[in-house]
């Protein structure tokens, strides 16, 4: 039978450094929810840890024969391995050991987050130039490297948990302003080049195909950025994850009151008839002195919408719920504002307001 089913991504949980009590913390935490509700547990990622633990160090070290180092923009292509990329190797080994010891005998779905295609190469600065997205021979290098890097991490975490259904969990949040053209160049005189929607599809699909070679499924996770669910459909992956809350904000581009977006929707919809399942990111809940946390609000947040542009009440049962709270896309190194730095309680109680929202969606889902 099918349910309704929570996760997490993005740096996560907050206010530790002891890689294995978070690993055990969440593995336990989502243990505990109601029976009924599905769970993917996930490889924590503890950013605050420094330079390395964050999103895209940790990506651009698992990048085979394409060094990586910090630079004064962040992150950058190296000539050779240096101190930055040993130090993220290490932290990554620390995680996957306690991973292992975490997760020992577990058998089911696990996900581990990586940098995608583009946000990376939005991310990487060249070696003496600019970011790699904007030199069209770097960033095809750089797709194919983080290609064979899924696949070998995928190996890596099966060594470890070899009863993981593994799922890769690709962060895209910069997808959209790639496709828009408004990143600024190294001197920010200048915006880098529209990359156009056929090109966008193909630089997701080698790292798509490669995670399902390696027997991942695979969930690309755009954030706010609802114009990539199409792009992401065509390259073959099996979810797309949105943060709902931020689908409505802002003005235009269809946005009416209350949040809803019609066209972010529809583009949802259409994925939906392609098989391509929706893992649904959801803000902390409001909390009242009276009432306690409003997790009918969030459920609507979902449900709505859902039923409103047509979409079949029961396939909500197919929806991963994520706690977007936590931590959206890759955090900087010098960057502790988006480095999942809260208190370790406030990622607790989100998960486990996570499960009574499932609960809720799974009782639509069976209206």
């Amino acid at each position: 039978m099918e349910m309704t089913t929570v996760s997490g991504h993005g740096p996560w949980p907050g206010g530790t450094r002891d890689v294995l009590e978070a690993q055990l913390t969440v593995l336990d935490d989502l243990a505990a929810l109601p029976t009924g509700v599905g769970v993917v547990p996930f490889l924590v990622q503890l950013s605050g840890r420094g330079p390395g633990a964050d999103a895209v160090g940790r990506t651009g070290a698992m990048l085979a024969e394409m060094p990586v180092e910090l630079g004064p923009h962040g992150w950058k292509l190296a000539d050779a391995d240096g101190v930055d990329e040993r130090r993220a190797h290490g932290l990554l080994r620390e995680d996957l050991g306690a991973l292992a010891v975490a997760a020992h005998g577990h058998s089911g779905p696990l996900a581990v987050e990586v940098v995608g295609p583009w946000t990376l190469a939005a991310e990487l600065w060249s070696a003496r130039g600019d970011r790699v997205l904007s030199d069209v021979g770097a960033r095809a290098d750089l797709t194919l490297a983080l290609a064979e890097a899924v696949r070998a991490h995928v190996a890596d975490v099966r060594t470890q948990v070899p009863g993981a259904e593994v799922v890769v969990q690709l962060a895209e949040p910069l997808l959209g302003q790639v496709h828009a053209g408004v990143l600024p160049s190294f001197s920010g005189y200048s915006r880098l080049r529209a990359v156009a929607g056929p090109d966008v599809v193909d630089g997701l699909r080698p790292v798509v195909d490669a995670a399902h070679d390696a027997g991942a499924t695979v969930v690309v996770h755009l954030g706010a950025t609802w114009v990539g669910v199409p792009p992401v459909a065509l390259a073959g992956a099996d979810a797309v994850g949105l943060d709902l809350a931020a689908l409505g904000r802002g003005g235009g581009n269809g946005q009416g009151p209350g949040g809803w977006n019609e066209r972010a929707w529809e583009l949802v919809a259409r994925a939906t008839e392609r098989g391509v399942s929706l893992w649904a990111g959801l803000p902390p809940a409001r909390v009242s002195q009276c009432a306690g946390p409003a997790l009918g609000e969030l459920a609507d947040l979902l449900s709505v919408p859902w039923r409103r542009i047509g979409l079949p009440a029961a396939g909500l049962a197919d929806v991963t719920l994520l706690g977007a709270g936590a931590g959206n896309g890759p955090a900087g190194p010098g960057d502790p504002g988006r480095a999942g730095l809260g208190p370790p309680d406030q990622h607790r109680a989100l998960l486990a307001n996570l499960g009574r929202v499932a609960e809720v969606v799974g009782e639509r889902a069976d209206a």
